[in-house]
């Protein structure tokens, strides 16, 4: 998952509807709820998002509008709104030095003692439309040469329900896969029509997908002994407090000497202390220690 950028329309400051009060009242709920965190460089954007959810359903004041998110015990409209919030623009093989450092170090650490059949459990957060989960389970079919010796359990989550039934869907369309080798493409992938692409139904059923809001410990309490977790190009849109917060839960969430990636742009050693960097010939990753 990703956020708007802060260039556009939202650097003008024009906005549609919300007072700068509403404007905190949103943000501060929304970081609560989620974890997600505007800036007023991104008010234009939100402003657009509320104002819009609030006609679908027929509410005319902000306050009621703030209210009904808060209140309703379904949750439906949060989730409808959070959908709106999000950007979910990737691409498979994105940050490809990661996903060789995976296959070429980490995980032969991770299973170093273990016997064959042990699980490896891996975790794609943010997973947006799938081209992450799906990235790391091709990589690992390619190109680990002891993927058969053990059972690869692949997790992947996002706060977006829409784009979680399109990774499950597994279509995509030829930007996705730009990046992405041709003959590996049509190993994996079948061919619907001059424009998209349908991942095969055994890698679509491999992964376990679900909805997931990283700020809620509850919900990532469901999360335990993994192994790996990408969480790429997401905690740099949370606040600082967010970021801490997130890299406790996902410390939680890993087994002792467990590995997390980052994005290019961040760095876990600016979030927390609880993880050691661990400098790899194809990139940096971040450890649980061992106690």
């Amino acid at each position: 998952m990703s956020l708007p950028s802060d260039k556009g329309p939202s650097d003008k400051g024009d906005t549609a509807g919300l007072s700068a009060a509403d404007y905190d009242a949103f943000c501060r709920f929304l970081r609560e709820r989620t974890g997600l965190s505007f800036t007023e460089a991104k008010r234009y954007f939100v402003d657009r998002r509320v104002s819009e959810r609030m006609a679908a359903v027929g509410v005319e004041h902000f306050r009621q509008y703030l209210n009904l998110l808060r209140y309703q015990a379904s949750g439906e409209e949060l989730q409808l709104l959070v959908n709106r919030m999000t950007v979910n623009e990737t691409y498979f093989f994105r940050e490809m030095y990661q996903l060789d450092c995976l296959v070429n170090a980490a995980l032969d650490e991770v299973v170093s003692g273990r016997e064959p059949g042990s699980r490896v459990r891996i975790w794609s957060a943010g997973c947006a439309t799938g081209e992450e989960p799906y990235s790391i389970a091709i990589t690992l079919l390619e190109r680990w040469s002891r993927v058969d010796e053990f059972e690869i359990e692949l997790y992947a989550s996002d706060i977006d329900s829409h784009v979680l039934e399109r990774a499950q869907e597994g279509i995509y369309e030829e930007r996705s896969l730009q990046a992405m080798p041709r003959d590996l493409v049509a190993k994996y992938f079948t061919r619907l029509d001059d424009q998209r692409w349908q991942i095969m139904e055994e890698l679509r059923d491999s992964i376990d997908f679900s909805l997931v809001n990283i700020a809620d410990p509850r919900q990532m309490a469901n999360f335990r002994g993994m192994d790996v977790i990408f969480c790429r190009n997401l905690l740099i849109y949370f606040d600082d407090l967010g970021r801490r917060e997130a890299a406790s839960m996902f410390y939680d969430a890993l087994s002792p000497c467990g590995f997390i990636c980052l994005g290019h742009s961040e760095s876990m050693s600016r979030m927390s202390s609880l993880f050691v960097p661990r400098r790899f010939p194809d990139a940096i990753l971040y450890q649980k220690p061992q106690s």
